[in-house]
């Protein structure tokens, strides 16, 4: 079938379910969606923005969710699996992944799914396709992908522990820091009772460490009472993951582990800041030393060392904003933490790296404008565009300072 009659044939389903939801004739759903009923259907198969909300509204769906539905980003990949079985699909998936194909990764993922014969096979294909999301920096995506295969209550536990492990992540990635926190604790929680054996369960339990820390890391700018318990509870997560995370590395000669062990390390760093046990100025001047390694980006590591540098930069644009007094100092900092940041995450294509890039770009407008009274953005080229344009749809909590960069940012053309 080719593309157009798909298009077609799917919004015709979605105008059946709509009609049978609201139980009223094609020619009184017509009327709602201000359309003539023999020309509900348009011959390209993609409908205008106005039909695509009315129906939203007849389904009661987000439109989002209709969209979805209609959408034909992937549909040229699916194709590919047909016939093959869930183990080639499952292989492909991951090595496009690697590759860092990651739309025709979810779509295999999508595939190896349907081809699946167990819960645990489509536990398995969801959690291919929450790499291939977060891969895209589509973190909504990667939610819905993680309970799509939570819904697998007869997968094994180890699989949907991962699952659970994932489901944190992406809600810390996307700044949900409750629903973040709540998850990795109960993880954390199970661990301590049942003690991980295997190596996908030590790094499962590794990970929720990370998340669970970090997560109480980022709530330094929400907390109120009881900050300082959660610093220290904070710390020591960090200290855990960090640990585990080598013993993973050494046991296994996986410098993935080790990447993420370095960011753990980073993270300690502001945390101890926070609490005291070391001065701005000293931690800074580290985290300055660190980035020695990665002068030339070139000759840099495996992607998850090279994006644990990445983090090194965020950790010390948090410090100096918030523990520096002199207003130069503070910008000479940011200045090369974002630069390099940017550095970083344009080298492995990071949204949640940029994500907080653009935010410390923000903070520091912010800080301008309290002294000076002015709002004095930086001047953006079209490549910071196509950042603060993908960041906005990927992280709603940025939205309105995306926007408000854009619209008052002078945009310098690209040669």
């Amino acid at each position: 079938m080719d593309a157009k009659r798909l298009r077609q044939q799917r919004l015709g389903q979605l105008l059946d379910l709509a009609r049978a939801y609201r139980r009223i004739s094609r020619r009184k759903l017509a009327s709602l969606l201000d359309r003539d009923p023999g020309r509900i259907i348009p011959e390209s198969g993609v409908p205008k923005l106005d039909l695509v909300v009315r129906l939203a509204g007849q389904l009661d769906w987000p439109v989002e969710q209709v969209i979805r539905f209609l959408e034909l980003e992937d549909d040229a990949l699916p194709a590919d699996g047909d016939g093959q079985s869930f183990e080639s699909l499952q292989k492909a998936s991951r090595e496009a992944w690697s590759a860092g194909q990651y739309t025709r990764a979810a779509a295999l993922a999508q595939c190896a799914y349907a081809a699946a014969r167990s819960a645990d096979d489509r536990a398995l294909a969801s959690n291919r396709e929450v790499a291939a999301w977060n891969g895209l920096g589509h973190y909504s995506r990667a939610v819905d992908a993680v309970r799509k295969g939570l819904r697998e209550t007869t997968a094994s536990l180890e699989l949907r522990l991962i699952l659970e492990s994932n489901l944190a992540n992406a809600y810390y990635t996307g700044w949900e820091l409750l629903e973040a926190r709540s998850i990795a604790r109960d993880l954390l929680d199970w661990y301590e009772e049942h003690p991980p054996e295997s190596q996908r369960d030590r790094a499962t339990q590794a990970f929720a460490f990370y998340v669970h820390g970090n997560t109480l890391r980022r709530m330094i700018i929400t907390d109120g009472e009881g900050t300082r318990k959660r610093l220290q509870r904070a710390r020591s997560d960090l200290e855990t993951s960090d640990r585990l995370y080598v013993e993973l590395a050494d046991e296994y000669q996986d410098e993935s582990y080790a990447g993420i062990a370095n960011t753990c390390r980073g993270g300690i760093i502001e945390v101890e800041v926070e609490l005291a046990h070391r001065t701005p100025d000293d931690a800074l001047r580290e985290l300055l030393q660190r980035l020695d390694a990665i002068v030339d980006l070139s000759n840099c590591l495996n992607g998850e060392w090279l994006e644990s540098y990445g983090w090194l930069c965020i950790f010390g644009c948090n410090i100096a904003l918030r523990h520096l007094s002199d207003e130069r100092v503070i910008q000479r900092y940011m200045g090369v933490f974002t630069n390099k940041a940017d550095e970083i995450a344009q080298r492995i294509d990071s949204w949640p790296l940029w994500e907080r890039v653009f935010s410390m770009e923000y903070a520091r407008c912010e800080r301008i404008c309290d002294l000076t009274g002015m709002w004095l953005p930086p001047p953006l080229d079209e490549d910071d565009v196509h950042v603060i344009v993908g960041t906005m749809g990927r992280y709603p909590a940025f939205r309105d300072r995306g926007l408000r960069l854009l619209q008052s940012a002078r945009i310098v053309r690209n040669e």
